[in-house]
């Protein structure tokens, strides 16, 4: 058991390596291409780190089939990771900007493009809502049709990301590319190759932590469908979070909540049309549970923009609050 914590130790050093070796190639990245912060940080980042939790759920439902679990793991992989990313992820990067708040002297307002993450959240409401709808479809093919509806709005959400213009001054803090330190312009490829390494990294050191709190799961006998919607995410999607983190330390909140907001679009509407094409897609009163919650939280951080005009971290806090009371209904 303690040689678990270790490794979980260890594994956490190795992600917080990747992701700031991923976050710096992202920027670079959007600065030599000319994209605007929210396509870096809803596209670029947010789609990069949730490759990873979609290959889980594919190879759960692909490979999983002989344990008879693979529906249940892959759909808990598939709902989870909205799930975690609506409450937790919020949760920890509100936490974040208090505690930079006191260490570095950071402001409590943040910065963020309204217009930027509200659109984000309003696709995830939509795409959401849909992909649970479609668990009552009585015919499979209705809800090809639907997984083809999902494709279609996410591949729209992407167009209009990709329509924004890259705001004034939104170079200024960009650190020098870890690579090349001392060229003022690095060439694209060193960017693009710093860009994949980081992840590579990412998906190692959440290989590792995705091993050890899996062992640790079923050394305690967490059920297949609890450990893939409640464990899985959790170590899979919160630690690559740990971008939005850096970033908000850096001031750059637009790329923090949009790196967030991005992967709750990506993750609640390919991967669920995925489970559509080769999953019964039934959504059992755990799974659908899962949806409002994550709704539910979303929707605060969404009011407070939309009503006030402005996001502070204790809106993101409420996250949490919503993970732990959805934990607590889920493990009774």
């Amino acid at each position: 058991m303690l040689g678990a914590w270790g490794v979980l130790s260890i594994s956490l050093v190795i992600i917080l390596v990747g992701c700031d070796l991923f976050t710096n190639g992202v920027e670079w990245a959007g600065k030599k291409l000319s994209l605007s912060e929210g396509t870096v940080g809803s596209v670029l980042a947010a789609v990069g780190t949730c490759l990873p939790e979609t290959l889980i759920a594919l190879l759960a439902i692909f490979f999983g089939r002989r344990e008879g679990t693979g529906s249940d793991v892959g759909i808990g992989a598939i709902l989870g990771a909205p799930l975690m990313l609506s409450t937790l992820a919020f949760f920890v990067t509100g936490a974040a900007i208090l505690i930079f708040h006191r260490t570095n002297g950071r402001s409590v307002r943040m910065k963020v493009n309204h217009r930027v993450v509200g659109r984000d959240l309003r696709y995830f409401f939509l795409v959401f809502i849909i992909s649970a709808l479609a668990s009552f479809l009585p015919k499979p093919g209705q809800k090809y049709a639907v997984a083809a509806l999902l494709v279609i709005l996410y591949g729209t959400y992407i167009a209009k990301t990709l329509g924004d213009k890259r705001s004034p001054g939104a170079d200024e803090d960009i650190s020098p590319l870890h690579f090349f330190r001392k060229a003022p312009d690095p060439p694209l490829w060193m960017v693009i190759g710093q860009g994949i390494l980081g992840l590579l990294v990412l998906v190692y050191g959440a290989h590792l932590f995705v091993s050890e709190i899996s062992w640790l799961a079923h050394a305690t006998g967490v059920p297949a469908l609890s450990l893939s919607l409640i464990i899985t995410p959790i170590a899979t999607e919160l630690p690559e979070k740990f971008n939005s983190v850096l970033w908000v330390r850096q001031k750059k909140d637009t790329l923090a909540i949009g790196n967030i907001s991005g992967a709750m679009v990506f993750q609640s509407s390919i991967p669920p049309a995925i489970g559509m094409l080769f999953t019964d897609w039934k959504l059992n009163p755990q799974a659908l549970a899962c949806v409002v919650v994550a709704v539910c939280s979303s929707a605060t951080v969404w009011g407070e923009m939309m009503w006030r005009k402005r996001l502070s971290p204790y809106s993101l806090l409420v996250g949490g609050i919503f993970y732990v009371v959805y934990l607590a209904w889920a493990l009774r």
